[in-house]
């Protein structure tokens, strides 16, 4: 019998099971791996305390990942949401002393209205020491513009742009998401060499709630599957447009995207690549 990939997460729980561990769990199950976790933080907020972020100490990180490794091993490894210093020191740690193939970062540094998850000393640990560890990054456009100082990215060929400038971060590839420019959804793919752009067909639509952990799980999915990164991130931009198409919510709260979409619907979002010299 063949055994499904193996993939595990760092990153935080989020309690209303939308983003984080929990849409990386829901990932990997709809693209047929063997899901893994490790749970820096407990989001949730406190209905008195109004307190939103509860880490787990870093011995809890540390045997939730040794127990991991002992008990399955893993073909590809996925970060979330590390929000410390401390954090994503332990997390070079444990990668170096368990090596893993296929290593994505989602540098989880911005929310979704734009507040600041990540303190300078913590952006610095993410740039010198986590990322020359990936296989790919995977930042959306307020963490390109924070990972470069602060600039401005406000078009497709400003995306280019800082794809090339990341890249010397030490990332083998880098992946910006051009999610939150207008007209159609375009992220830029740099290897160091070559230029892909991926568009997508913008979804007019306000529930999003863990897209970007999605999107990054797919990718790291489809990695310790075995694919190559520029198809990996071909279907991953598919599975996960085809998620937001059929997002929902039971709130009136921005609601999550729709894991199962792509079985359920039996069809997904075609994405047009091309090459930019």
């Amino acid at each position: 019998m063949k055994y499904p990939s193996r993939v595990i997460t760092i990153a935080g729980s989020a309690a209303g099971g939308s983003a984080g561990i929990q849409a990386d769990l829901k990932t990997f199950q709809e693209l047929d791996v063997y899901g893994m976790s490790v749970v820096t933080a407990i989001v949730g907020r406190h209905p008195e305390t109004d307190k939103n972020v509860h880490p787990q100490t870093i011995e809890a990180i540390e045997a939730q990942f040794h127990t991991a490794m002992k008990q399955v091993g893993a073909d590809g490894l996925k970060t979330g949401m590390l929000f410390s210093k401390e954090v994503i020191e332990t997390t070079v740690s444990l990668i170096n002393r368990h090596p893993v193939k296929n290593i994505v970062v989602d540098p989880v540094m911005v929310g979704k209205l734009d507040s600041k998850l990540l303190e300078d000393d913590a952006i610095e640990a993410l740039k010198e020491k986590l990322l020359p560890l990936a296989t790919i990054m995977t930042p959306n456009i307020p963490e390109a513009s924070l990972l470069l100082g602060g600039r401005a990215l406000n078009s497709v060929a400003d995306l280019r742009e800082a794809a090339v400038d990341l890249y010397q971060l030490g990332s083998n590839y880098v992946l910006v998401k051009g999610g939150r420019l207008e007209g159609p959804a375009i992220d830029i793919l740099y290897d160091g060499k070559t230029i892909k752009q991926y568009e997508a067909p913008r979804i007019n639509t306000v529930n999003t709630s863990g897209a970007g952990c999605t999107y990054s799980a797919a990718i790291a999915a489809y990695l310790a599957k075995g694919n190559h990164i520029a198809d990996a991130v071909l279907m991953a931009k598919s599975f996960v447009t085809t998620a937001i198409e059929h997002g929902f919510s039971y709130t009136d709260m921005v609601g999550p995207t729709y894991h199962a979409a792509m079985r359920n619907n039996g069809e997904a979002h075609k994405i047009i690549v091309s090459e930019i010299t």
